[in-house]
């Protein structure tokens, strides 16, 4: 059953897709990544700040002393 669209299929070897999706949906999904618009310096600096500070708080959890 499609995760999208609920339709029955069969999975079929050496298909692209994927194996939760109908082949219709799957078709659909692979455009998606090419229409994905590029980041400016901006939102780098900001998703890197972003990640630096998620990093730091699972680290200082993961590693912090009981006392």
């Amino acid at each position: 059953m499609c995760a999208v669209c609920s339709e029955e299929f069969e999975l079929k070897p050496d298909k692209p897709g994927f194996a939760n999706r109908c082949p219709a949906c799957s078709a659909e999904g692979a455009d998606s990544p090419a229409a994905k618009r590029s980041m400016d310096a901006d939102e780098r600096k900001t998703l890197k700040e972003a990640n630096e500070a998620r990093r730091r708080a699972m680290r200082d959890l993961l590693y912090r002393k009981d006392s």
